[in-house]
């Protein structure tokens, strides 16, 4: 598909291309269980170095950070997830210690403090939970900490069998009315159809109201560990771009050129801001 988000003209309150991400004034990126558990814990350190790079130079930024469950279960004596609720939840509740010690270990290497936000689509969907998260978040950046977002996994129950945190993602980057909101994967970019199959090919751009007719879909992320894919990541980009909010979609090993406004990834555009 063509691409033509490099050449927009930029438009203040929002990112209008890829290269006004290092300018963004707020920035939301999601990283995946997949991108920071198990074989791929070892990438924690380099994402942590991109986020501190667009701390340093101003911009306000806000990890949404899958990961708890992933983490947990070694430490339960458990592979795979198990069909049952509870265990989930427990693993959750001792991963999501560990996860956040790992992100500030590496954070203090640039100066920066994280604080742990825990929600549930629910508390983004009431009133008086979502004026206090939004007030708490943004009191933290103005403060200079970086907010680390998570699923509330120990008391979710419908989201922590079938839920995502794209959707989360794309509704904290609503809420806080985020300059671009920055998708990370295990694949560089989406496809018109699983890049495994033959004929598939990178989409670099999608205007605002395209429904990508003809691209088909497959799944994103380590089997039994992740529970988003392609399709969760265009639902959530399509949330976040109605509300003003540009995505980027990428791999979570190209984040340093993602952050720094280097052509990767596919770039939704948003809808134009009021």
């Amino acid at each position: 598909m063509p691409d033509r988000s490099d050449t927009t003209e930029s438009v203040r309150g929002t990112a209008r291309s890829r290269a006004d991400i290092p300018g963004a004034r707020r920035l939301v990126v999601k990283v995946g269980s997949s991108s920071v558990s198990g074989d791929n814990v070892g990438q924690i350190g380099p994402l942590v170095d991109a986020l501190g790079a667009a701390h340093a130079r101003g911009t306000e930024v806000v990890l949404v950070s899958s990961g708890a469950i992933a983490t947990g279960f070694p430490f339960l004596g458990l592979e795979g997830r198990p069909d049952d609720l509870a265990t989930p939840q427990a693993a959750a509740a001792t991963g999501q210690n560990v996860l956040m010690f790992r992100y500030q270990k590496e954070l203090d290497r640039h100066g920066v403090v994280a604080a742990q936000i825990l929600l549930t689509a629910g508390d983004l969907q009431n009133p008086t939970h979502r004026v206090n998260a939004q007030r708490a978040i943004d009191r933290l950046l103005a403060l200079r900490v970086l907010p680390i977002v998570n699923e509330n996994d120990t008391v979710a129950t419908h989201e922590i069998r079938f839920g995502d945190n794209d959707r989360l993602a794309a509704l904290v980057a609503r809420l806080l009315g985020a300059d671009a909101l920055v998708l990370l994967s295990d694949v560089e970019s989406l496809y018109t159809k699983p890049p495994q199959l033959p004929g598939a090919e990178p989409i670099e751009f999608v205007p605002y109201g395209d429904e990508l007719a003809g691209v088909t879909f497959g799944s994103i992320g380590a089997a039994g560990v992740g529970t988003g894919g392609a399709g969760t990541k265009v639902a959530a980009a399509r949330l976040a771009a109605d509300a003003g909010t540009s995505v980027l979609v990428t791999a979570t090993s190209l984040v340093a050129s993602a952050l720094a406004g280097e052509h990767v990834g596919t770039w939704f555009e948003a809808a134009p801001r009021a």
